[in-house]
């Protein structure tokens, strides 16, 4: 059989339509999102189906288009982003290349594919950020942010290589100087060190910093993070504490904690899961509330303990003060999680930001996000990657995650006010 024969190519468009006009000469437009994904091996052939799916869905010349592609492919990442620019013309495109990626209907892990959305999302500005050291050597310089945006942005779609960017710094940069600006997004996960990731911004490949774009008023953005846990037990505070090691919880061991909390809310199944690496601790991020629920934690991973001091050393470091409480991580708590969180949302097209220990890592079984949110909000364009390290909101704040799927709602507001153009300066933040 040729090699054209068994490649596969899916593409998925908004079925919402709009009506323009009514009685003779009136015409029906489709919603102008596009997605298209190939596992055809060579990079020519797959590169030359997703950009002639998604132009014959909605034309060339879209504001926004993404491109994700996994190892494979990787070594051709400037030929794929120059036949997006040559046959597409979006004003901005951004890719990256990742170990697993997903489109329309399916998830490709571990295999040969090339991933493309594209939009029309009215104005937008792209973004093209380094850390540096400043002068002094007292902190970094963030080089690449705008000096002006000319709209109220509706969020930042981001892309960042995990080895040279210290996003959870930016991130913490961007809620204090641009409070209520969300990020979305993932760090890329070709690479198993430094140097080795390859990211781009248009036909520039890069293997380190981060890219992306400010997307403007033409589309609605909403944004979900899955993180997969459920809470047990009783929420508890931090008494001692020091970086990420917690040695008592509202005055007694850790260890302790977790083991009378376990013992007192959990099964003996769900108890095994906890031994198997399902143990998390949820950190609560608004300290006013009354009450805490799904949404209202951090939630990191126990990555140890030590017997001898009753310690437990978490994957974030934890203030003495803070409330916290222990979190269950399994496929069943995080497919039903997701179903929650997407249940009752509508969207046009979905940008999933996967973790690359979900799929069958997690779950036993390929497709699973996509799945899920196929099922709740139809079979609308969808585009991702497997992330290390996904970037989402969550209780009004930015958050790097993990374990996590991180997805940005797009729906068409039919508006498309002026475009701006790009102004990059420096400014200093705190790593």
């Amino acid at each position: 059989m040729a090699r054209s024969e068994v490649a596969r190519s899916e593409v998925a468009r908004s079925e919402v339509a709009r009506s323009e006009g009514d009685g003779p000469g009136s015409r029906v437009a489709t919603m102008p999102f596009a997605a298209a994904m190939s596992e055809h091996p060579l990079t020519a052939h797959a590169v030359g189906e997703v950009t002639g799916a998604v132009l014959e869905r909605i034309g060339d010349r879209p504001d926004f288009a993404t491109v994700f592609v996994t190892p494979p492919h990787a070594g051709a990442l400037e030929d794929v982003m120059r036949t997006v620019e040559e046959v597409l013309h979006p004003l901005v495109s951004v890719g990256c290349a990742a170990e697993s990626v997903l489109g329309p209907h399916r998830e490709v892990e571990q295999g040969a594919a090339v991933t493309l959305f594209a939009g029309h999302v009215g104005p937008l500005v792209p973004l093209e950020l380094d850390a540096v050291p400043s002068e002094s050597g007292d902190g970094l310089v963030l080089r690449g942010w705008p000096a002006t945006i000319p709209f109220n942005p509706e969020a930042l779609v981001l892309v960042g290589d995990p080895y040279s960017f210290p996003t959870e710094s930016f991130l913490n940069w961007v809620d204090t100087n641009h409070p209520g600006l969300r990020v979305v997004g993932g760090m890329a996960s070709a690479a198993r060190g430094p140097g080795g990731n390859r990211l781009a911004l248009g036909t520039r490949v890069r293997t380190g910093g981060a890219v992306g774009a400010f997307l403007g008023p033409g589309a609605e953005v909403a944004t979900l993070v899955s993180q997969g846990c459920r809470p047990f037990g009783d929420p508890l505070v931090v008494t001692k504490a020091e970086h990420n090691f917690l040695y008592e919880l509202a005055g007694r061991p850790a260890l302790e904690q977790v083991v009378a909390q376990a013992r007192d809310s959990l099964s003996e199944e769900e108890v095994v899961l906890l031994e198997s690496g399902g143990l998390h601790l949820g950190r609560v991020i608004d300290e006013h509330r009354d009450h805490f629920g799904r949404g209202d934690f951090l939630v990191r991973n126990v990555v140890g303990a030590d017997r001898s001091s009753g310690a437990i050393a978490v994957g974030d470091a934890m203030a003495v003060g803070t409330t916290v409480q222990f979190h269950l991580r399994d496929a069943a708590t995080a497919d039903e999680d997701l179903h929650a969180l997407v249940t009752a949302r509508r969207a046009d097209a979905a940008l999933v930001f996967t973790c690359n220990g979900r799929g069958t890592r997690l779950f036993g079984e390929p497709h699973h996000d996509v799945r899920v949110l196929t099922e709740h909000l139809g079979a609308v364009p969808m585009a991702g990657f497997f992330a290390a390290g996904e970037l989402g909101p969550v209780g009004g704040r930015n958050f790097v995650h993990g374990f996590t799927a991180s997805v940005a709602l797009l729906s068409d507001r039919s508006t498309t006010p002026p475009r701006g153009p790009d102004d990059g300066q420096g400014v200093r933040f705190s790593p």
